[in-house]
């Protein structure tokens, strides 16, 4: 009886440590899966380039994130995935990545590389497999203010002087929006007519800003495009550039995909 009794003890010991140890295995692996992702990058669109990033840039810095700024070159989409790619490359683990307007077609791209673990789109084009950006410009009437111009005769696009300020940049001040329209990069016909492979947003959470005074992206083809991705969607009232505009919002946003709050 007393080996028995002792057996069984002993089993029950057994079992409540194989217990404790199975419960601690599952708080160690989810503790590790949910742990917040600290690296982000950022990518700009058409008529930019990246010093707009910078008040957001300096919003997740001073919350310990590593941020980095893709400089497209505007002159293909190739060249400007290549571009985000070799940031990515060098991140030191699970990314954040960022686009936008033009720079949503860019992530959506380069959102399958490996290191990228969540995708958001800032006032951004979010096409699907086989889709390029242009599609999207042309699904809806354009804003009055809208002033993308077309392709010149070695097939780069700019944006419209007179235009500039109410169209793309309409909630900042005058000579800020000055100093974008002359510091803006020329723009390759090929980034908006070339598909996109592969759409990252299908197999990787996605968060998305519809900005409400949006004059160069019509709103509701931001809501469009988002709503069929199952994006986290947020809607913030500010022109196309809400990420200069509005920039502790968009980094809130940023904060929750690396966060994975959902």
């Amino acid at each position: 009886m007393k080996t028995k009794s002792l057996n069984a003890g002993v089993n029950s010991y057994l079992i409540a440590a194989v217990i404790l140890l199975g419960s601690l295995f599952a708080f160690t692996f989810n503790a590790g899966a949910q742990a917040p992702v600290k690296n982000i990058v950022l990518v700009h669109g058409a008529f930019a380039d990246g010093s707009g990033f910078k008040a957001v840039y300096n919003i997740l810095t001073k919350k310990g994130y590593n941020v980095t700024v893709v400089q497209n070159p505007l002159t293909s989409l190739k060249d400007d995935v290549d571009a985000a790619n070799r940031i990515l490359d060098k991140q030191d683990g699970p990314t954040v990545l960022v686009g936008h307007s033009y720079g949503g077609t860019v992530i959506t791209e380069a959102g399958n590389n490996s290191k990228v673990v969540a995708l958001v789109y800032i006032a951004a084009f979010m096409p699907d497999k086989g889709e390029n950006t242009i599609k999207w410009v042309q699904s809806a009437p354009p804003a009055p203010e809208n002033g993308i111009l077309p392709p010149d005769d070695k097939g780069f696009v700019y944006y419209d002087k007179a235009k500039f300020h109410g169209g793309f940049a309409g909630d900042l001040g005058k000579a800020e929006a000055d100093f974008m329209f002359a510091s803006q990069g020329p723009t390759s016909v090929q980034c908006f007519v070339t598909p996109v492979a592969e759409a990252a947003w299908k197999t990787k959470p996605s968060y998305a800003i519809v900005a409400t005074e949006d004059k160069s992206i019509v709103p509701d083809v931001e809501r469009t495009m988002y709503k069929r991705a199952g994006a986290k969607i947020t809607e913030v009232k500010g022109s196309h550039v809400i990420f200069i505009s509005q920039p502790e919002a968009v980094a809130k946003v940023i904060i929750d995909a690396a966060n994975g709050v959902k």
